[in-house]
């Protein structure tokens, strides 16, 4: 059920209220035009959320940039979380992950014709990329993970919140997850409850939406998670779901803040699933690797495999130490969402409609027919002065 995976930490309330009290300050400050927010004339479309990790943002993302790169030049800017180098980098097919973080990386590799830059400082890294030579044909930048990061403002704000965890339950860090009260929603133009269960019933989306307690003007979507064909990490076979046995052992091997769903998601074909989670973003060191050869070789049946995430397989890929019985075992399942109550055509219409609206060349554009329209205006006073 909704909120099933929500953990308060109760001794902690004091200090979410300390932290409670600076973020609303922060707000209150960008509220009143103390603290700027900057908007662009190129189409920027924020993907976030109000809770520390696991929403779905980079599968969401992914949908955006599917939708939007067949007919746009797709930039996606991040800030590129746990890389090791600073200030502005634009990725290109040889970029390090070290050098850009998981996601963006994971990105790059199944996206190359789109661009990918991580930037702390999002206005840097908008500007960079509206400016610079190489990206300045750039028709729509895609905002990873900027929700908080109140300087930019985007045209749209997608806000996504897990279906298992939802903010009007939880509490502020430290105690919950809220990066920030749950008040922050109304910044939002498209809310998105993500993980829903595939069988959720209409009743179910009717106590979502109440739960939520949106405006008017902003629309309300439902996602679920589907699932693509399985590949070795370290070879060349591919695998589907629904060829797990039900006698077939899984080792879910996850570095993601919520591997919940997943798993839920699994035992739909197998209920002998053993789960080995780390923390997300975790680079895995000599001891990791030994734990995972370890819980590998424990597991006695005699059909096994183990199951990680796209964005654990980019950390996993260069790892050294892996026994060949895990490589072997080792498969990557593609994560990607699905818009329910067919709703599809009708998210993926408001996003498009925005960026075309919205698209430098269409604001060109009306400049000049609006320039055009005056300069006719007074042409055609002229010729009927010559008229008479």
């Amino acid at each position: 059920m909704e909120g099933d995976l929500i953990k308060i930490n109760e001794w902690l309330l004091p200090f979410s209220w300390i932290y409670g009290i600076g973020v609303k300050v922060r707000n209150a400050l960008f509220d009143m035009g103390i603290l700027k927010s900057k908007s662009y004339d190129v189409p920027v479309i924020c993907i976030g959320n109000i809770t520390v990790g696991g929403t779905g943002k980079t599968p969401h993302t992914e949908y955006l940039i599917k939708l939007l790169s067949e007919k746009y030049k797709v930039a996606v800017l991040s800030r590129g979380y746990k890389r090791k180098s600073e200030g502005y980098v634009l990725a290109d097919a040889n970029t390090p992950m070290e050098m850009i973080g998981d996601e963006p990386y994971q990105m790059k590799q199944k996206f190359e014709q789109v661009y990918v830059a991580v930037d702390k400082n999002r206005r840097r890294g908008i500007e960079r990329l509206c400016a610079d030579k190489i990206t300045a044909d750039t028709d729509v930048i895609l905002l990873d993970d900027a929700y908080q990061h109140r300087y930019v403002k985007p045209g749209v704000n997608i806000l996504l919140v897990d279906y298992h965890r939802m903010i009007g339950e939880d509490k502020l860090l430290p105690a919950g997850r809220l990066r920030e009260p749950s008040k922050g929603k109304d910044r939002a133009h498209i809310v998105i409850v993500t993980k829903c269960p595939a069988d959720i019933k209409p009743m179910g989306f009717r106590v979502l939406q109440k739960a939520l307690h949106l405006y008017p003007y902003q629309k309300l979507f439902f996602s679920t998670f589907k699932y693509g064909k399985m590949s070795q990490l370290f070879g060349s076979e591919e695998r589907n779901l629904a060829t797990l046995r039900l006698d077939e052992h899984i080792l879910l091997l996850t570095g993601i803040a919520s591997p919940e769903q997943m798993r839920m998601d699994l035992e739909r074909y197998t209920k002998n699933i053993t789960s080995l989670a780390f923390d997300d973003h975790h680079f895995f060191d000599e001891k990791d690797v030994a734990l995972i050869n370890e819980a590998f070789a424990q597991i006695k049946a005699k059909e096994k495999i183990i199951i990680t995430t796209e964005k654990d397989a980019t950390r996993l890929k260069n790892t050294e130490g892996l026994s060949e019985a895990v490589k072997e075992a080792l498969f990557v399942l593609p994560i990607e969402v699905e818009i329910m109550q067919n709703q599809k055509d009708s998210f993926n219409e408001k996003i498009l409609s925005y960026v075309l609206k919205n698209s430098r060349n269409s604001v060109l554009a009306q400049s000049k027919d609006a320039d055009n329209s005056r300069y006719s205006h007074h042409l055609g006073n002229r010729i009927r002065k010559i008229g008479r």
